[in-house]
């Protein structure tokens, strides 16, 4: 080390210069920068000067924790119904599936940006906000509580789950080793507001709810009496999930709660997260009636890919049932739509668009020229260049792949009943040539659709197929008493009787009903 007095040159282990006595400057304990004697923070990074003595003079070390007070959003999850399941079985089993609950939680909490701090018994704490603060913190955990408390009972007969998350300020300790990264009265009342919910529900504090409350759905719990809390504490339960991050697509009319579809959403999710993870094209073919919720699951499918941090983009396009020339309308609405063009727009906006759109996702200039003309051909906007169909498709196939470089792609195809063969065609070629790329493909058709063809959904690798059925009356009841609550009896029975377990018809029925006062 060299002495700034002097200018003679010392071992890394002296404290004082062997030349002319001087102290030697120390070195950062957190960036390494050269700190003058008697300096109490470093100039460059403003860590505090308390490194001394050799280890400090070695030069730059691993940064000391950092204590400080933030804003996080602290969950609290437990099993309930965990030790009777245990007792009846044997400790390999038990172990099995407490495995399996540690690996659902991380997997779940992760998915929404938060941190798990630590799995105690059956019990897992984890936080948002820190090491990384978003502006939706809340809303992620109250997501991730939702989504935790409906996937346990999937581990075992009798399994439950409750959870509590509370918002507001905490001591954060960032770069801590074998403590806990979060402490304060915050994280102690998340634990005891968790204790008193229900099982399978998620209780919140007020400042998460007034967080959250845009894209989720609340309903008062009252004050709930804390064990170590000298008043007791407010409390919502947390219903649903209403809408996209930060309330983006929450409609103004009458929504009715999402039941009787647990198991279906749940498998979407699944096909969806094993999409992105094998990096392979997979098809849910969703099939019912009119009414029967199709349209509804794929928008609970876009509420929550909305709030998981991985990388997704969403597509949507319809089949018209009219006109002429619609042939790939709903994979031109998709493609119009990433290009940020409205269906009214002229023809000189529209090119520019999609210009701007490949300038965007296609880095390879070569491979831009030769899709442009393709999808301009696929708006309308161009003739089809020479090379057929085959040349169309690739070029189509080979546009969503590169969306999917750096994240899984989602294609929802509505009314597929209605779409021609040339769109059916598309859809398996990219099942068929798209192997290695990310992309998801789910189809909403009535099942006309399977009379034109009887493998749809079934007759290829990654396809997999859902039949939805009429909703049972207890999933009606819940429907109706979610949406109109106190609803007479009388009229539940006859909105059951001509709803017919469809959920749409239902709320069509309570719509109108209200509408006439």
């Amino acid at each position: 080390m060299t002495c700034s007095n002097c200018g003679a040159a010392n071992p890394a282990s002296q404290k004082f210069c062997g030349e002319c006595g001087g102290r030697l400057a120390l070195a950062c304990a957190s960036c390494g920068a050269q700190l003058p004697p008697g300096q109490k923070f470093c100039g460059e990074c403003g860590a505090p000067a308390t490194g001394t003595g050799a280890a400090s003079l070695a030069g730059p070390r691993a940064a000391a924790p950092v204590a400080e007070r933030r804003q996080v959003s602290v969950l609290f999850a437990d099993l309930v119904g965990f030790t009777p399941f245990a007792e009846e079985r044997d400790a390999e089993a038990v172990r099995d599936t407490l495995s399996r609950y540690f690996e659902l939680a991380t997997s779940v909490i992760g998915r929404y940006g938060g941190t798990v701090e630590k799995f105690i018994g059956d019990a897992v704490m984890a936080v948002w906000g820190a090491p990384t603060a978003h502006e939706d913190d809340a809303e992620r955990a109250v997501r991730a509580g939702l989504e935790l408390v409906d996937a346990i009972p999937a581990l075992g007969p009798g399994i439950a789950a409750r959870a509590g998350v509370l918002t507001g300020e905490a001591a954060v300790t960032l770069g801590a080793l074998n403590q806990g990264m979060v402490a304060g009265d915050l994280v102690n009342t998340a634990a005891r507001l968790q204790s008193v919910a229900p099982s399978g529900t998620v209780l919140v504090g007020e400042a998460t709810r007034d967080a959250a409350s845009r894209a989720i759905v609340f309903e008062e719990a009252g004050p709930q009496v804390l064990k170590g809390k000298t008043a007791p504490v407010a409390a919502w339960r947390a219903v649903r999930v209403v809408a996209e991050r930060g309330g983006a697509g929450r409609g103004d009319a009458l929504e009715a709660p999402f039941v009787g579809r647990a198991d279906e959403l749940r498998l979407l999710k699944e096909q969806f997260h094993a999409t992105g993870r094998d990096r392979r094209a997979r098809l849910v073919s969703v099939v019912g009636q009119a009414g029967i919720g199709k349209s509804r699951l794929a928008w609970e499918l876009e509420k929550y890919l909305d709030g998981v941090v991985e990388v997704v983009r969403w597509h949507r396009g319809r089949s018209l049932s009219y006109g002429e020339g619609v042939t790939f309308w709903a994979l031109g609405e998709m493609v119009r739509r990433r290009a940020g063009l409205a269906e009214g727009d002229d023809e000189a906006t529209s090119r520019a668009g999609v210009t701007r759109m490949l300038t965007e996702f296609i880095p390879d200039a070569e491979e831009r020229r030769w899709m442009e003309p393709r999808l301009l051909a696929l708006l309308g906007l161009e003739e089809t260049p020479s090379g057929g169909r085959e040349e169309l498709f690739a070029a189509w196939r080979t546009f969503f792949e590169r969306l999917a470089a750096d994240g899984t792609v989602v294609m929802v195809f509505e009314d597929l009943q209605w779409a021609d063969d040339g769109l059916l065609d598309f859809i398996e070629h990219l099942l068929d040539w798209s192997g290695s790329h990310p992309l998801f493909v789910v189809s909403l058709a009535r099942p006309e659709l399977l009379e034109r063809r009887t493998g749809w959904g079934t007759d290829r690798r990654g396809a997999v197929s859902l039949r939805l059925g009429p909703l049972p009356d207890d999933a009606m009841r819940e429907l109706l008493g979610g949406l109109v609550p106190g609803l007479p009896e009388a009229a539940v029975v006859r909105i059951l009787a001509r709803a017919d377990g469809f959920p749409l018809y239902a709320v069509e029925t309570v719509r109108m009903l209200l509408a006439d006062g």
